[in-house]
This record gives structure tokens, C-alpha cells and sequence, in this order.
């Protein structure tokens, strides 16, 4: 897929069939709301084309009622209206991969990260009218969801698909959302409809979302069975067990530097640090530090707008530069006390 009309042309293409691409870190940090231009696309596959007038959401599984919803079916629930972080799992790859090669994966550098503001029902009113059912008593249902699109993989072509745990779609802030900052999705973004699941994952807000299913165990499907796994560094495809290995789920603390570039020639003297911060699991961002010189002293950064702690911060700090080579680090605190 060629470069979409509607992205901005500065947009670093880590891979251009299927389309995934991000903003270069100083045009990212300039927004807090990235404008749909600049928000980094990710994609295993190429973007359907979807008549809105047909699009149909199949809601079944475990359920007491199952039902077909149509676009106009859940524009009238309650709207909802949240700003909402998504990171991919893959932001800055390209780290670990300076250490170690790692085949067949996307280098993503930090720009694999955008917000917006997303209009939508929540998850649990949709769910609500569905009556979920478990088993029995003991029995933890999860909400898998596949997507429209066709991704060709081991000799397979299956749409996009990943789940979460029935409790977390049930706490509210989990959506299904058909506009972005205030306009409809565009279609590399999941036109007609997305789940948008905030503090975790990106690849569990599936675009294009065409199936809800629930299910006494995680989703099967590839994206989430097998290629989203946690593996300790001495593993590798030919030892990894993806069966008994965790899923990644809950995004970790993350502080980035977006100002200045690495490599960057700046004088000596007084200079400001620019960046973001996010948190995962619902933990806020409660501290970011940087250090200019490589980690032996510390400051505190000033924190910019809180939208909640499905939002990243933006933060900024003022340095004085020695003359000579430096490194620049930057560390964030969440909520819970743990340190990036």
C-alpha cells in the first residue's frame, strides 16, 4: 500500500506493503491530540474497504441474547467520549534490535504512539444487552475480537484478532468507537468501527472490528496466541515455547525524548528537554526525571496537561549543557511506585 493520501508526507515508512509508518518525534510532541495525519499506522494486512450501510457487528458466543448490531444500532447507546494513548508493542524496537537482531519485525523507533480523542459506546452497555453467560460460577469469560481484515500468515489468512478478560471490558472504559478527535475513523484506522482497550497493547484495539466472541479462554487467534509473547533475551523461534509463554498485555512506564534529536549539535548552556510519558494498567504518570549526564544526577521535568491515566504526559525540562559530548537520559514514575 503507497503512502495514504491523508497522511502527512514526513511520516517515517517502516514498511510500505502493508502500510506502517510514524511521525518524526518533534512533530509528534508538538500535539497533545495527534492530529490523524501524523497518527502512527499500524497494520499486518491491507486496509478493507467497508460500506458503512452494511457493516454489521456480530455480538455472540456465551451470551444469553446473541445480536447483530449495525453502525446506526450503536450510535444509539449512550456516546462516550474518552482520550486514549495507543502504543503498539513494537515502540522503539529499534533499541533491542541495535543489540540483537530480531527477524521479520518492524524497526519501530519511539513514534509508535498517538493520542486522540475517541467517541464511542462502552464496551460493557454493548455487552450489557448481550447477557453474558459463563459455565459455571468459577468460569472467567474473555471478549475476543476479530477484525475485517485478511492477514496472510504460516500459510493462513485470517483477519486481525485478540482478546481481553470479561472483567477488564466491563470496567467502562473500554470502547467501541467510530469517530476520532471529532470526525469519523479513517479507514487505516479501523473505518466504521475500532475497539479502543486503554493501558495495554495497541494490537488489542482491533480495527475494523467485525466480531465480539464470548469465550472461556483468550482468543486463538495468531496476533494474540503466539505473536505477542513474552520470552526471556536468551530465547529465540527455534526454543520459544508460545504456548506456555505470558501474552503482553498491560503497557510498561515509559519516558521518551522527542527534543533534541540524538546526535544533535546544540551549545553549550542552558537548553529544554521535550518528551512524553505514558503509563499502563491504569496507573497514572506521577514523575519524570532527566539527566544530563547519563544517569549520575537527576532533575525533575514539568509535567503538562493530565487527561487521565489513559493519556500520555507531555513534559518538558530545562538542562544546562557542558561543553563536550553528553548523553541525554529521561526516566518516568507511575502511580504505583515503580520506575522506568
Amino acid at each position: 500500500m503507497a503512502n495514504p493520501a491523508a497522511k502527512h508526507p514526513e511520516l517515517i515508512v517502516h514498511q510500505a506493503d502493508p502500510y506502517n509508518a510514524g511521525p518524526p518525534l518533534a512533530r509528534l510532541r508538538q500535539h497533545f491530540l495527534t492530529p490523524p495525519d501524523l497518527f502512527f499506522v499500524r497494520s499486518h494486512g491491507a486496509v478493507p474497504a467497508v460500506d458503512p450501510a452494511a457493516f454489521r457487528l456480530a455480538v455472540g458466543g456465551q451470551v444469553q441474547r446473541p445480536r447483530e448490531f449495525s453502525l446506526a444500532d450503536l450510535q444509539k447507546f449512550p456516546p462516550a467520549n474518552l482520550i486514549v494513548t495507543l502504543q503498539c508493542a513494537g515502540n522503539r524496537r529499534d533499541e533491542l534490535i541495535a543489540l540483537k537482531p530480531i527477524p521479520g519485525e518492524t524497526p519501530w523507533s519511539a513514534d509508535a504512539i498517538s493520542t486522540a480523542l475517541w467517541t464511542g459506546a462502552r464496551l460493557r452497555d454493548v455487552l450489557a444487552t448481550v447477557e453474558p453467560r459463563a459455565a459455571n460460577l468459577h468460569d472467567e469469560l474473555h471478549v475476543a475480537m476479530l477484525g475485517l481484515d485478511c492477514v496472510h500468515h504460516h500459510g493462513l489468512d485470517e483477519g486481525f484478532g485478540g482478546s481481553i478478560p470479561l472483567a477488564q471490558a466491563m470496567q467502562g472504559e473500554a470502547l467501541l468507537a467510530w469517530e476520532m478527535n471529532g470526525e469519523p475513523l479513517p479507514p487505516s484506522h479501523g473505518f466504521p468501527l475500532r475497539a479502543i482497550i486503554p493501558g495495554v497493547i495497541g494490537a488489542r484495539s482491533v480495527k475494523w472490528l467485525s466480531e465480539i466472541t464470548l469465550q472461556p479462554e483468550p482468543s486463538s487467534n495468531f496476533f494474540q496466541a503466539q505473536a505477542y509473547k513474552h520470552f526471556p533475551p536468551d530465547v529465540g523461534p527455534e526454543t520459544a515455547d508460545w504456548a506456555a509463554a505470558p501474552m503482553l498485555n498491560d503497557l510498561p512506564v515509559n519516558a521518551v525524548i522527542c527534543q533534541p534529536r540524538p546526535g544533535a549539535r546544540l551549545p553549550a548552556g542552558p537548553a529544554e528537554v521535550r518528551g512524553y510519558a505514558l503509563a499502563g494498567a491504569g496507573r497514572a504518570i506521577a514523575r519524570v526525571e532527566v539527566s544530563a549526564d547519563a544517569g549520575e544526577s537527576w532533575q525533575p521535568a514539568d509535567l503538562g496537561a493530565d487527561a487521565g491515566p489513559a493519556a500520555w504526559r507531555l513534559w518538558s525540562a530545562k538542562v544546562q549543557l557542558p561543553r563536550g559530548p553528553l548523553e541525554l537520559a529521561a526516566r518516568a514514575w507511575d502511580s504505583a511506585g515503580d520506575v522506568q
